[in-house]
């Protein structure tokens, strides 16, 4: 174990923080170039952090990072606010023994993440606009609503097959758009107590409540697609086949930025479109596609490309040869990679998809 460094103020250093988030307080490790200073735990403060680093070493340059976590970007921004320089870092990135899996604890973490932060194999995650977070927060929202309506769907179905209520022929097919008629037909059903109406009115009205939030979340999309500073990348994405306004705006929210992937394959490995692989000695193992993914990206660009192979004549003929080889849901995968080609594309480009030239 490394000993704790007596040479404290000295200048012209570089200090390494490795900070351990928690709402009530944090664990913080603080690593010289050659050593160890202390672990300590403080309140949740970077302002505090701040103060005790200027006062204990002067003059030198201040490096810190924390796991992404509940908290977000907030506290980044106030470390360097307060003029520490920091990342955030995957956990997933963040190297780690077998010892530290099984004693897993606080100390540990911080120290973990200072010595790191130190060796310089830590690179932090791409750290949005206070803007884009908050139009990102808009478009997660929404598909939020569209998940607690699909539940609350299920639910008076479950209720509906449990109590063995049959819906009526002419309605059957209705049902899965939950047509107006639909909904007037649930409201008349009887239960054999009160209690039961109670339950399934109440399922009804929070269904319908939420309907209507979502209805007011596509207008406020369909206002930002037409007269926003997105509107013009929004057109653009929306030219290419299988892209529709809630594609388009998943996109732009959650990637910002095109030029931050280097290539086609650092942008397929951010979407998780990639698959997972084992290489030892002679044997090289590929899997199916990585769990490590950008979920609402991923599932927007597979469900797209399904679209596109209808739309693009392109994507069509590959598609058609592809099933001719491989099962269609992992054809699919490469119709999705080719379509994130045209995205990478249009979006550097800033230019119009053009049919058959991408």
């Amino acid at each position: 174990m490394q000993s704790k460094s007596n040479n404290i103020g000295l200048s012209d250093q570089k200090i390494y923080v490795g900070i351990d988030t928690h709402l009530k307080r944090w664990k913080v490790t603080i690593m010289l170039e050659h050593s160890t200073h202390k672990t300590f735990s403080q309140n949740p403060c970077a302002k505090e952090l701040a103060r005790y680093l200027k006062k204990n070493f002067p003059r030198c340059s201040y490096y810190s990072a924390y796991e992404a976590s509940f908290c977000g970007y907030s506290i980044h921004w106030e470390l360097e606010e307060n003029g520490i320089h920091n990342i955030i870092a995957n956990p997933a990135d963040i190297p780690t023994s077998d010892k530290e899996r099984k004693y897993k604890d606080d100390k540990r973490d911080s120290r973990k993440i200072a010595k790191t932060l130190r060796s310089g194999d830590l690179v932090g995650i791409y750290i949005p606009t206070k803007a884009n977070i908050d139009f990102r927060g808009l478009v997660r929202y929404r598909k939020t609503l569209v998940k607690e309506i699909s539940r609350n769907k299920n639910r008076i179905k479950s209720f509906l097959y449990f109590h063995g209520i049959s819906i009526p022929k002419e309605l059957d097919s209705a049902s899965s758009h939950w047509s107006g008629k639909f909904t007037k037909w649930l409201r008349t059903v009887e239960s054999t107590t009160d209690f039961g109406k109670i339950v399934l009115n109440n399922t009804l009205d929070t269904t319908e409540y939420l309907r209507t939030n979502l209805l007011k979340m596509n207008r406020e999309l369909r206002v930002i697609y037409k007269d926003s500073v997105y509107s013009d990348k929004l057109k653009l994405l929306c030219s290419i086949p299988g892209i529709g306004l809630i594609a388009a705006v998943t996109l732009l929210s959650e990637l910002e930025d095109i030029n931050r992937f280097k290539n086609l394959d650092a942008f397929c490995s951010y979407v998780g479109l990639i698959p997972t692989t084992h290489s030892s000695g002679d044997n090289d193992k590929v899997g199916n596609i990585t769990p490590r993914a950008n979920k609402p990206l991923r599932s927007i660009v597979i469900e797209s490309a399904w679209t596109a192979s209808r739309h693009d004549p392109s994507l069509a003929l590959c598609f058609n040869e592809l099933c001719k080889r491989m099962k269609k849901n992992e054809a699919i995968i490469r119709i999705a990679k080719k379509l994130l080609n045209r995205i990478r594309y249009v979006m550097k480009n800033e230019t119009e998809y053009v049919y058959a030239v991408v």
